[in-house]
């Protein structure tokens, strides 16, 4: 199930705001109660959401988290920038190969 931010993310993304700073922009707090993150400050040019609008963009932020997740198993696996570009010129067609690899067993939703 995807984070309170990330669904606030995919809300702002839809309505024209590209970058949501959760220090100064949006405040997150946990329910005491134990039910869950809630905002506690909105501070954006657009209508704060509410739980049926941050309903609606579940399953656009459930796919950005696990493409996330994919995102830093792949940066893990593809290794240093400058390996990389040693292994290019040695051997660009292994290189292709390795990525691919890499790729087809990380694929994004």
């Amino acid at each position: 199930m995807a984070n309170l931010s990330t669904k606030i993310k995919m809300y702002c993304d839809a309505n024209g705001v590209s970058e949501v700073d959760f220090l100064e922009n949006v405040m997150l707090q946990d329910d005491s109660d134990g039910n869950g993150a809630y905002i506690k400050e909105w501070n954006l040019d657009i209508a704060q959401p509410t739980d049926a609008q941050l309903s609606a963009h579940k399953t656009a932020a459930d796919t950005e988290e696990a493409n996330n997740q994919v995102r830093s198993t792949r940066r893990s696996a593809y290794g240093n920038i400058g390996d990389q570009l040693d292994e290019i010129y040695k051997d660009i067609d292994a290189w292709k190969a390795r990525i691919k690899s890499i790729k087809d067993n990380n694929p994004k939703s």
